[in-house]
């Protein structure tokens, strides 16, 4: 699944690509993407000669915000978005066609069919689920260290764990935890309520600088992320542990183990990362 710094990549994408473009129309072939309204019909009507101002993200989200409309866009596993003219042939599993006025069209494809789709006005998408039970955003000025204890402080999970609950902190998934992890030196499976200041202070950093380098580098393309130009990621070759079982840690020389925890497969460095 994207995560943050791939997401933020096709945000930065698409405000490139789609920003003024106004909807003529809108075509859904796939019901289910649509989850609110209930109705696919209206979700079209809806949409109809709204104007694209900017598309912004919260988490995982896509939040693209319309003069008087706001979709919120999950991508989940495989889903992508690419601009194209209306002449060019229409992939298989193209699910939703955002037609422009100007000819062209935002095409949304899925191969697993789990991306969704969510419309609200403006200002009801932070009340309403998917958005309003996302925590800490990472990448924001706002993301400072005593916040992040605040919300994480006492707890007796794992870290790995807490920091994959979306409601904690929000963007990290399993390759960036196990990167931010090593990063500052901490056991996967060392509990939240046994981390020192020095430990919190080291996360904390770890998961800002990791995030931040991978967005730089346009993501991690892992198995079939692109942009929305089709370009790859390219911090899948700054990875340190995850992916690299067997291989030699390249701080220590010990080899990368994998285990796992919370039901996600796990990489770390059994020297780098002592359990305590």
């Amino acid at each position: 699944m994207p995560e943050l710094p791939e997401v933020e990549t096709v945000r930065r994408t698409l405000n490139q690509l789609i920003k003024g473009k106004k909807i003529d129309h809108v075509t859904v072939h796939l019901a289910r993407i649509i989850q609110r309204p209930d109705d696919i019909k209206q979700f079209e009507i809806m949409l109809a000669g709204h104007t694209i101002v900017e598309v912004e993200r919260r988490g995982k989200f896509l939040r693209i915000i319309m003069d008087g409309l706001i979709l919120i866009s999950h991508l989940r596993m495989e889903g992508r978005y690419g601009l194209f003219t209306s002449s060019d042939p229409v992939a298989k599993h193209t699910h939703v066609i955002f037609h422009f006025n100007d000819g062209t069209e935002l095409r949304y494809k899925d191969v697993r069919q789990f991306g969704t789709m969510h419309l609200f006005n403006p200002g009801e998408e932070f009340q309403l689920p998917p958005l309003s039970k996302l925590g800490l955003e990472p990448l924001e000025e706002s993301f400072t260290l005593e916040q992040f204890k605040a919300v994480l402080i006492g707890k007796k999970t794992k870290i790995k764990s807490v920091l994959l609950n979306q409601a904690y902190v929000v963007g990290i998934g399993n390759i960036y935890v196990d990167e931010a992890l090593f990063k500052a030196g901490i056991h996967p499976e060392q509990s939240v309520n046994s981390l020192t200041d020095s430990q919190f202070e080291r996360l904390h950093n770890a998961i800002v600088s990791t995030l931040s380098e991978s967005v730089e580098a346009g993501g991690s393309s892992i198995k079939s992320y692109v942009n929305g130009q089709g370009e790859m990621g390219m911090f899948q070759h700054q990875l340190q542990v995850y992916g690299r079982q067997a291989q030699p840690c390249e701080n220590c020389g010990s080899m990368i183990e994998k285990t796992i925890v919370g039901g996600r497969g796990t990489h770390y460095c059994p020297k780098c990362q002592l359990y305590k």
